[in-house]
């Protein structure tokens, strides 16, 4: 806590009155802090002096679990001293105060093991504070102290003193290790902390002493130079690369193949990027997945970063794991800057390169699957041709899957119409896209641009039907109304649009589709499993669907491949639809060849493994009793 300075003598003087006046000395705040706390975090001496005297317990905890040696070690004299009393001389005596403080704490029984709740001790207060007084006066004053520094349980001290840049707590600390180069619980030294932070007169005090740039953290197993490279520590980096003996430390990799100038790439670090290079980091060096730097340029887009890395020539052409490029993953990430550089250079190394994937995608298809048109109209400048080249599923069914009509149109203007009609490998159109992805506007555009509504892909699919399936129900409606789609045709295995929506339960699309079937032939037509319409329907309940079809002269005794009528295609599977066929036969009053009872019998499984019955027995004759 920050106080006005008041002499200390005025202090203690009200102390006594208060004292002698019955004031109680273990009464305590909200927090559980004692006069002795606060006499302690002022670094008031003759204070301390009094309440000890008068019987304060020196090691009375708070709720946090300090003592008031805790608050002594972490007082900050000069300071608080500094910004409430600009008298130079008052500022020397409340220094001198404070350490006298400290000191009385301890002579008078004050113990510096004792940990706060965060298991920290006095001596973790004065590192993290950075006081070197105090530090030196709790080491010298208690062998237990020196026991504290080497403790990383949390953390210890010299490594609290490394992350706050405390750079003579560190000296002082330095001097009692035998080893600078102790670990955390997670694998940091102090030197990876001063490297973290930037404090450069701390990374270069601990270079001296002797410390290791090249110990591993436990979790990434990140070296100090992958963190400073990470987090753009330039000076800090310069220092351990001037210190390094080998070359092969410059690009140590992590846990994930990365290095230090990886790291430094992928924060947009252009100093760290140009230094790691001028000392020689290797630029075309792949993490696990086979990505460079120049891979990490592009993602993030730092220009800056691509033209140093390609000026120490990295190789613009380099792939990773999926074959991408740098061109790639900067089409697909939208840095339409870096393609301009990327390209040249990809253009110098091999101009016959083709740009593709390992799925024979071209950047052109990245741009336009995550409509990134500023890059597209860069890409098709370069290289028109690219709209064609590699995957036949091509950047206009990219655009309109992904449902990016500007970059739809955008293709359609510099290719021409003709675009409209292309087919990739499963015979598919960029019609059949933009009902896959149901984007309205992209379907009117296709139309607009006289792309076939009739065609049909491999399977026999329309995109009448692949609208259907993914339940599109405006994309149904536009083709239905807008685009005179024919409604008889069948895919391979003889599915109508109808009996698709049916099957994925799109009952809106399928009353939609009714509502234009005007043909009956239409309504009762069978795929390959003799199921038609309303069988499906009544399986998957779409109760106004069944509705419509009864209405619309759908047969209800239309029997599949089961032997089932829609009655019995409601049962949950084949075993209980045959246990209804024998139930219902049993119900209902046939007379011998009646064929609806015949039907019912002939296509049931358990009555067809009796073949001791004659075919030619009538059904009564079989539910009769002896």
């Amino acid at each position: 806590m920050s106080t006005t300075y008041v002499p200390n003598g005025l202090n203690v003087e009200c102390l006594k009155l208060l004292l002698n006046s019955g004031a109680d000395l273990s009464k305590k705040d909200y927090f559980g802090r004692s006069p002795l706390h606060y006499t302690s975090v002022n670094g008031s001496y003759l204070c301390t002096v009094a309440l000890v005297k008068a019987g304060a317990d020196v090691n009375e905890l708070d709720v946090n679990g300090c003592s008031p040696l805790h608050y002594a070690a972490a007082v900050q004299t000069p300071h608080r001293v500094e910004q409430n009393c600009p008298d130079k001389q008052s500022s020397s005596d409340s220094d001198e105060e404070a350490q006298w403080c400290l000191e009385f704490l301890l002579q008078s029984g004050a113990d510096p093991t004792l940990r706060d709740s965060k298991g920290f001790s006095p001596v973790h207060y004065a590192a993290a504070c950075g006081d070197r007084h105090n530090l030196k006066l709790l080491i010298e004053m208690s062998f237990k102290c020196v026991e504290d520094v080497e403790s990383c349980v949390p953390v210890s001290p010299f490594h609290l003193a490394a992350y706050y840049g405390h750079n003579e707590a560190l000296q002082v600390l330095s001097e009692t290790l035998v080893n600078v180069d102790i670990q955390d619980s997670m694998g940091h030294t102090a030197l990876y902390m001063a490297a973290l932070r930037g404090h450069s007169p701390c990374v270069e005090l601990l270079l001296l002493q002797g410390a290791s740039y090249a110990v591993r953290e436990h979790i990434h197993r990140w070296t100090p130079l992958h963190a400073s490279a990470a987090s753009g520590q330039t000076d800090c980096l310069l220092m351990m690369l001037k210190k390094a003996e080998q070359n092969d430390i410059i690009d140590l990799m992590d846990i994930h193949g990365q290095t230090p100038l990886m790291l430094a790439t992928l924060g947009s670090h252009v100093d760290c990027v140009h230094m790691l290079l001028e000392r020689g980091s290797k630029p075309d060096t792949g993490d696990r997945r086979s990505r460079t730097a120049l891979h990490c340029a592009a993602v993030v887009g730092s220009e800056e970063c691509v033209l140093a890395l390609l000026v120490h020539g990295a190789f613009a052409l380099c792939r990773d794991g999926y074959g991408r490029s740098p061109l790639h993953l900067a089409a697909s990430c939208g840095h339409a800057g870096l393609l301009h550089p990327l390209l040249h250079a990809a253009s110098l190394s091999d101009p016959l390169d083709s740009l593709l994937d390992y799925s024979a995608y071209t950047p052109t298809h990245w741009a336009a699957y995550h409509g990134h048109n500023d890059c597209l109209e860069v890409l098709l400048e370069y290289r028109p041709s690219s709209f064609q080249e590699g995957n036949t599923f091509t950047p206009l069914h990219c655009a309109l899957i992904a449902g990016h009509d500007g970059a739809a149109q955008l293709f359609v203007k510099t290719m021409g119409e003709k675009t409209m009609n292309l087919r990739d490998a499963k015979g598919r159109t960029p019609l059949h896209a933009s009902a896959y992805a149901g984007n309205v506007t992209a379907l009117q555009l296709a139309l607009t641009c006289g792309s076939d509504v009739n065609s049909v892909d491999y399977t026999g699919r329309s995109a009448l039907m692949i609208a259907a399936e993914n339940g599109h129900t405006s994309a149904v409606d536009i083709l239905l109304h807008q685009a005179s789609t024919d409604l008889s045709l069948l895919d391979i295995n003889r599915n109508s649009a109808l009996h698709i929506a049916c099957r994925k339960s799109q009952e809106m699309c399928a009353l939609l589709i009714l509502a234009e079937i005007d043909d009956p032939s239409l309504i009762n037509t069978t795929n390959t499993a003799l199921q038609t319409p309303l069988h499906i329907a009544a399986r998957n309940g779409l109760a106004t669907v069944v509705e419509v079809l009864l209405t619309r002269g759908a047969t209800v005794l239309a029997i599949d491949e089961d032997g089932h009528t829609p009655a019995l295609a409601c049962a949950p599977n084949k075993d209980v639809a045959d246990c209804l066929a024998l139930i219902i036969s049993t119900m209902m009053p046939f007379s011998t060849g009646t064929s609806c009872g015949i039907s019912l019998m002939k296509h049931c499984g358990i009555a067809a493994s009796h073949q001791p019955l004659s075919n030619s027995v009538p059904i009564q004759l079989i539910t009769e009793e002896p």
